[in-house]
């Protein structure tokens, strides 16, 4: 199973989604991090519904979304259901499969993209 990460400067111990070279706290210059797992419940602040989506979607539209988890980080993600979407709801965060990216080359290669998946509480 994949797992998404925040990342805790050891020098500051601010966290960042996705990870940085360099802390992006303005007061500290940590290089160094310790991965936190990034998971479960988190509040919907936006979203939106994309109907004109890039070549690979096989479906008439997906639902997007940015939340907040109770450690304060935001991420964005695919929200994984169409009905009853309401900005400020609960919603827990899973990983999965987000995307299948094909290489064709001298033979076909499918290589899944996992990223956020957020579902009902």
């Amino acid at each position: 199973m994949e797992q998404m990460y925040a990342y805790k400067c050891k020098k500051c111990g601010k966290l960042h989604h996705p990870r940085y070279i360099v802390c992006q706290n303005p007061d500290c210059d940590g290089r160094e991090f310790e991965q936190i797992p990034l998971e479960g419940k988190c509040k919907l602040l936006t979203w939106t519904r994309v109907y004109n989506l890039p070549e690979g979607y096989m479906c008439p539209w997906l639902n997007f979304g940015i939340v907040e988890f109770e450690n304060g980080v935001r991420a964005t993600g695919q929200i994984g259901f169409d009905d009853g979407i309401e900005t400020g709801m609960e919603l827990v965060a899973t990983v999965g499969v987000v995307k299948e990216k094909v290489i064709k080359y001298k033979e076909t290669v499918v290589e899944p993209q996992y990223g956020f998946i957020f579902q009902k509480a």
